[in-house]
């Protein structure tokens, strides 16, 4: 809230902004990130959770204002689940809400968020999310695809990166597999 000046001078430069917000801090923080500073991805968004009710089965029975618009306008959510136990924002792994916003098709992609302090690698984040919610490879190709939709590169080398190298390369795997 204090930097608006700030976020508003980006906006005004076309530049792409990126808040870590819902991690410490309520839906509130998340809904300021986005409205008040132009957020364009939301790192963490934990507490998004919040803004969903979930019925005994873990499905959506009602949808918040703000997690509706996440979902509508593709708001990408860059989770950071080892960083996201270490802060305590989630009491542990199992308590994390990706699996709901994979389920329900939030665009998510995966990071490790500072790397040093948490002591994580792609790899290890991409590992604990196979062994805890059993992503096959699918899923990752679609993890990939989502961080490329969401990066800041120029739209045409998005496009060249999504063909010629994310959906090349793991076609190559699936063949590779096959054998």
């Amino acid at each position: 809230k204090k930097h608006v000046d700030a976020f508003h001078y980006i906006q005004r430069e076309n530049g792409n902004i990126t808040i870590h917000a819902g991690e410490a801090f309520g839906i509130k923080s998340i809904w300021q990130a986005i409205q008040w500073c132009g957020a364009h991805r939301i790192g963490h968004a934990t507490h998004l959770i919040e803004d969903i009710t979930l019925d005994e089965s873990g499905k959506i029975i009602q949808m918040g204002p703000l997690a509706q618009y996440i979902l509508d306008k593709r708001v990408p959510l860059e989770i950071c689940l080892l960083s996201n136990v270490q802060t305590g924002a989630v009491s542990s792994i199992e308590a994390h809400p990706l699996p709901i916003y994979w389920k329900y098709k939030f665009r998510i992609t995966v990071n490790t968020d500072n790397r040093l302090m948490s002591n994580t690698t792609m790899t290890n984040e991409l590992m604990t999310i196979i062994k805890h919610w059993n992503f096959n490879l699918d899923d990752l190709e679609k993890l990939a695809l989502n961080a490329m939709k969401s990066s800041f590169l120029p739209y045409k080398k998005r496009l060249d990166l999504i063909y010629n190298v994310i959906k090349t390369e793991y076609a190559k795997i699936r063949i590779e597999m096959e054998k």
